[in-house]
């Protein structure tokens, strides 16, 4: 039987004009955030190309996902028995609506106010890990419809491990079930227990944690996956240097944090011993893990930032997110009803939202100079993105209707 495999897939950059690559950062239910964005990404693009049937998964050569942006990577990319994505952009939100609560307060070790916090994880993942097996099945790596790129992060060896598409087909070792690494690449320290797979010793054994301690804001990641790409000369990149960022095209949604002032303070935090800054129940707050994911965050944002405005490509890059949150809005587990629908409302105000960019001198987001908010830049690049895939069809046509003759 002819292999029609190269048919299947997203005609690679090497056709177009440009590299793109969708981001999504961890966040737990705060992904619903990101959720609303990502439906009205994926609702541009329909209406674009006047196709309810397309998915956020033909427009990107690379998602990139951490943590709870991780499984929605999973969930976008992974096919379904007709080879279709298995969930549409629209049906993310519904999804957490539902899950979250049994992912969190229906562990068996949840209780509201207890110390055996402090002894073990807050929640024992039994249902996340049932609920992902059920979902994503025996699907590997190198099964998705498009590139994906998950960081995780290894405590046995204390090293990051990226679950790269493209790495799998050099690195077999890399290429285990979606489930298992979006089971690995959630497991927040406090919160979900650290995940070990495959059991067998005589296999490469992974002991993951969340992928927020790696990179929470997976942007570089991705763009670096693609680079490397470049730097080996694969097929795909042909036609694309290794530093050509000027001809990426990046959409960046983040989950929101708080505002900067409610925090923590020194004068507090001098009096903490191990414990406080393990979890603080002053605050009901792990310090320790807000400032890993917090940090590393802003980190990617302020060298994405440079990188973009130094290649004078701004208007490739948009970065949605809001660093505006009330302090009771960014707890990452928590699923009552009221919290879920706020964060659903946060997501569709930000959509309304003026475009920010972040102050590199302060890394705080401020407003654009013109007056365009996320939704029209998101239609904006939905434009693009749509011509950018009309173009590499044409141009694969072409060529195999000449090699054909």
């Amino acid at each position: 039987m002819k292999d029609d495999s190269r048919f299947k897939k997203n005609k690679p950059p090497t056709y177009g004009e440009l590299v793109t690559i969708l981001s999504l950062d961890g966040g737990g239910v705060r992904g619903i955030i990101g959720g609303v964005i990502l439906a009205n990404l994926e609702k541009h693009l329909q209406e674009i190309d006047n196709d309810e049937s397309v998915r956020l998964a033909d427009y990107f050569d690379v998602i990139a996902g951490t943590s709870t942006g991780g499984l929605m990577t999973a969930m976008l990319t992974a096919p379904n028995n007709s080879g279709r994505p298995l969930y549409a952009a629209k049906d993310i939100v519904p999804f957490y609506l539902e899950e979250s609560p049994k992912i969190f307060y229906g562990s068996k070790w949840w209780q509201p106010s207890s110390l055996l916090r402090l002894l073990r994880p807050k929640y024992d993942g039994e249902y996340l890990h049932k609920r992902l097996g059920e979902i994503l099945g025996n699907t590997r790596l190198h099964q998705t419809l498009t590139n994906v790129v998950i960081p995780t992060f290894d405590i046995k060896k204390l090293q990051p491990t990226i679950f790269s598409s493209y790495q799998a087909l050099v690195d077999p070792s890399l290429d285990v079930k979606l489930s298992d690494i979006s089971i690995g690449t959630s497991a927040a320290p406090y919160y979900l227990p650290p995940y070990k797979f495959p059991i067998d010793d005589n296999m490469r054994a992974f002991n993951l944690v969340d992928g927020g301690v790696t990179a929470n804001d997976p942007t570089l990641v991705g763009m670096t996956a693609m680079s490397r790409k470049s730097m080996i000369k694969h097929p795909d990149m042909d036609g694309f240097k290794p530093l050509e960022y000027n001809k990426y095209l990046v959409i960046s949604i983040g989950t929101g944090s708080a505002r900067r002032e409610e925090y923590y303070n020194a004068i507090e935090a001098a009096k903490w011993g191990f414990q406080n800054w393990a979890y603080n129940w002053t605050h009901k707050t792990t310090p320790i893990l807000d400032i890993i994911l917090e940090s590393s965050r802003d980190m990617v944002q302020y060298h994405t930032s440079v990188l973009f405005q130094a290649l004078e490509s701004e208007d490739k890059y948009l970065r949605i997110d809001a660093d505006t949150l009330k302090k009771d809005e960014v707890f990452m587990d928590d699923a009552k009803e009221l919290n879920l629908k706020n964060l659903m409302n946060i997501g569709q105000e930000l959509l309304d939202t003026n475009v920010v960019r972040m102050n590199l001198d302060t890394y705080k987001y401020e407003r654009i100079p013109e007056i365009v908010n996320n939704d029209q830049e998101l239609k904006r690049f939905a434009k693009i993105l749509s011509d950018e895939r009309k173009l590499r069809k044409k141009r694969f046509k072409t060529m195999i209707d000449g090699s054909s003759t």
